[in-house]
């Protein structure tokens, strides 16, 4: 006997939900497979769990699409830090600032190796120290390193913050949006669960090559077996 499968994608749950509802609306009350109760409950659902379903997939393609920009920002922000510790320590190879200048910005002063910066809070935690550390070795009448000055860095630094504020806000918004789906999908599998369960038991009275077709015009999907298939398939040949 063929099986039915409950939806199990979120375009198999909205087709579902759907052609009920279409279904609903065609027939007369009184003739009705399922409850208007749950016709209610239907018109009431299936609009906002589609919204809900189209805004979880928009938040994550524009959090898909900013991201090649925002690894091009965190590599110019990365770059430009790196690049203004290496000519800050060459300066002092040449013996144009004291070694005890690596302790403005953090650093060891007997150390000449760049820090890691591969993660994000890395990035934002040495980018932070590099720029407050400048400013304040100037203000204390320091000569300013150039090429990069920390002006430039600073700019590429902000530019990584604003982005990374950004992706960050566009991770939450998607996170938000799947967490709520889930549950929405859990009451989607109910409500459809009730619907068919009441369209079945309506039709149970009827013959099966009546009750099947009559369930498959509400949009119950009904699976065969291997060795039912085959049988079925025999059927057919046979009869045409």
């Amino acid at each position: 006997m063929p099986y039915r499968r409950l939806p199990n994608t979120d375009a198999a749950r909205i087709r579902a939900m759907r052609i009920a509802l279409e279904r609903g609306r065609e027939v007369p009350p009184n003739q009705m497979a399922y409850s208007p109760k749950l016709i209610v409950k239907l018109q009431r659902f299936l609009p906002q769990f589609e919204n809900m379903i189209t805004l979880q997939r928009q938040s994550y393609a524009s959090q898909n699409n900013k991201s090649k920009d925002y690894a091009e920002t965190v590599r110019k922000a990365r770059l430009y830090i790196t690049h203004f510790i290496r000519v800050m320590n060459m300066a002092i190879f040449r013996a144009e600032l004291p070694a005890e200048t690596r302790a403005f910005y953090g650093l060891a002063t007997n150390e000449s190796t760049v820090p890691s910066m591969n993660t994000e809070n890395e990035l934002i935690s040495w980018g932070k120290r590099i720029i407050e550390g400048e400013e304040f070795r100037i203000r204390k009448g320091g000569t300013p390193i150039t090429n990069p000055t920390i002006a430039v860095v600073k700019v590429r630094y902000q530019n990584f913050l604003d982005a990374h504020h950004f992706q960050k806000t566009l991770a939450k918004r998607t996170l938000d949006y799947t967490e709520k789906n889930y549950e929405l999908r859990k009451e989607a599998d109910d409500l459809i669960l009730q619907v068919w369960n009441e369209i079945e038991n309506t039709h149970s009275t009827l013959p099966e090559d009546k009750r099947l077709p009559a369930s498959e015009n509400y949009g119950i999907v009904y699976f065969y077996r291997k060795g039912e298939l085959n049988k079925a398939e025999s059927a057919a040949k046979a009869q045409s």
